[in-house]
């Protein structure tokens, strides 16, 4: 621990007991956001996708109606003017049953192309309240553990990292400071020097940098697979390097690049926040000036 975090811990109020109340610090359920924000657009898919079928079934029922007609006629020729009559009847019919028959096969297509674009909108669904569930995690809660927490659980759980590390950049910006790790040897738990360094390139252009395929070989502490820098008010504040992927995951999914977006926009903010926020005895004392701001502003 830097004497930087040190005086940080040192200028914390005594009141703890009222932080702990506080329902910032309270997780959200997440799991049942996620699952009532995807249930009901799948619910939708599948009342359109029942209709399809059950038109489907009641053309199959008209189609072999017109067939036992077609059987029924031919059984009842009994004269030259009446098997003309017929067969004019029949060709009608025929035409008829064509026509039926290719509405059918659309139809079936079209349940198959809707089937496949059903699967399209449940994972767009899904990305959408995975960027949501994570960007509501990190501003409804302004404790600095809880904050740093939620990225854990995002690179985790969302991205599919299995190991990374979360570094915040000292006040000298030479240096970032690790703060949280997951899976990574003991020898990656020390500072890194941003000069040299690719973590140094990315904090300098506020880019992320990210290796595509992400499964070709595995990261280090001096190549990570992906950068993601932290930025607040255009600077970079911290960065996360992610190390490795889970086995079952070869390659970045198109919701992980906007998670990364995500990250790198309001992880720095979150911080700050929580971090000031815990420097102050209750919320209105974190109000205070805010008149006098808006008014000078």
């Amino acid at each position: 621990m830097t004497e930087h975090e040190h005086t940080d811990d040192d200028d914390r109020p005594n009141s703890s007991e009222g932080r702990e109340r506080r329902a910032s610090d309270v997780p959200p359920d997440t799991l049942r956001e996620r699952q009532s924000f995807v249930r009901t657009f799948v619910r939708k898919g599948m009342q359109y996708t029942d209709e399809l079928l059950q038109e489907n079934d009641d053309l199959r029922a008209e189609i072999a109606e017109l067939r036992e007609e077609v059987g029924q006629l031919r059984s009842q020729v009994a004269s030259d003017d009446a098997i003309r009559d017929l067969l004019r009847t029949v060709e009608r019919l025929e035409t008829e049953r064509r026509e039926l028959l290719e509405r059918s096969r659309n139809l079936e297509a079209t349940h198959r192309e809707e089937e496949g674009r059903h699967e399209e909108i449940e994972r767009e669904v899904s990305d959408l309240a995975n960027l949501y569930v994570a960007s509501h995690q990190l501003h409804t809660s302004l404790s600095v553990p809880r904050v740093v927490q939620h990225l854990h659980d995002m690179l985790g759980q969302l991205v599919g990292a299995s190991s990374f590390m979360i570094y915040v950049l000292d006040e000298q910006r030479t240096h970032a400071v690790p703060v949280a790790s997951e899976a990574v040897p003991a020898d990656y738990h020390r500072e890194v020097n941003l000069e040299n360094h690719r973590v140094g390139d990315a904090c300098l252009t506020g880019l992320p940098k990210v290796r595509e395929p992400a499964g070709e070989r595995p990261g280090s502490l001096d190549d990570p697979i992906a950068i993601i820098p932290f930025l607040a008010d255009g600077r970079v504040v911290g960065v996360a390097s992610v190390f490795r992927l889970l086995p079952q995951k070869s390659d970045w999914a198109e919701v992980d690049l906007e998670l990364f977006k995500l990250l790198g926009a309001q992880a720095g903010a979150a911080l700050i926040a929580a971090n000031l926020y815990q420097r102050v005895a209750s919320p209105t004392e974190a109000l205070r000036g805010i008149p006098s701001a808006v008014e000078t502003g």
